[in-house]
């Protein structure tokens, strides 16, 4: 097993995805995964009265009011990079057979939120943009809001990798991150990161 101390700096603005309502996400969360416990969890940290919008996005907030995101986020991530490079000849992951199972039963993280430490000086913003979609009675065009984190801002989280020989493809997935980020909006960057490791693998 490896234990790694991981640092994530963003190079681009975070785009907040939860809901800014908590019946709202409730009923989602429980229409998606019923276990109560993590139900309960996620609906009490929502900062519903961050903004007034509704329809605005936000990021959960933990007991200090600091945004945080969630260890299953950071696990979708992993698993948002592996599908993709599977389809590039020549990497890991293009090798991984059944890697949502892998990511899932062997590799954790350790934290059940990690609060993104902001830049001096740096706030909490908001994200306006046009969503455009091509439907039958034509195009459409919606405005999506989001609250942000800007670019400098970092998260430290603690990374358990059960197999010692999957490190090296969690390291390609990370590098990946470099492209394409975490967050809403990431096909135009936004929520790209550089990575560094705190303790090196035995």
């Amino acid at each position: 097993m490896v234990t790694v101390a991981i640092e994530i700096t963003f190079t681009e603005e975070v785009l907040g995805s939860s809901p800014n309502t908590k019946e709202i996400y409730s009923e989602f969360i429980a229409s998606k995964a019923p276990d109560a416990a993590s139900v309960a969890d996620e609906v009490e940290a929502v900062g519903a009265d961050e903004v007034t919008e509704k329809g605005t996005t936000v990021f959960p907030r933990n007991d200090d009011g600091e945004p945080v995101i969630w260890d299953y986020q950071l696990k979708g991530f992993m698993k948002d990079a592996c599908g993709a490079l599977r389809r590039v000849p020549g990497t890991l992951s293009s090798k991984c057979k059944a890697y949502k199972k892998v990511i899932d039963g062997t590799i954790f993280v350790k934290e059940r939120s990690v609060a993104f430490q902001l830049p001096e000086g740096g706030e909490v913003g908001i994200c306006e943009r046009p969503l455009r979609a091509d439907t039958p009675q034509g195009a459409r065009v919606a405005l999506a809001r989001s609250e942000t984190v800007p670019a400098g801002t970092k998260i430290r989280f603690t990374l358990v990798v059960m197999n010692k020989s999957d490190w090296p493809l969690v390291q390609e997935w990370l590098d990946y991150g470099q492209f394409r980020g975490i967050g809403q909006w990431r096909n135009s960057g936004k929520g790209r990161f550089e990575w560094t490791d705190g303790s090196e693998p035995e």
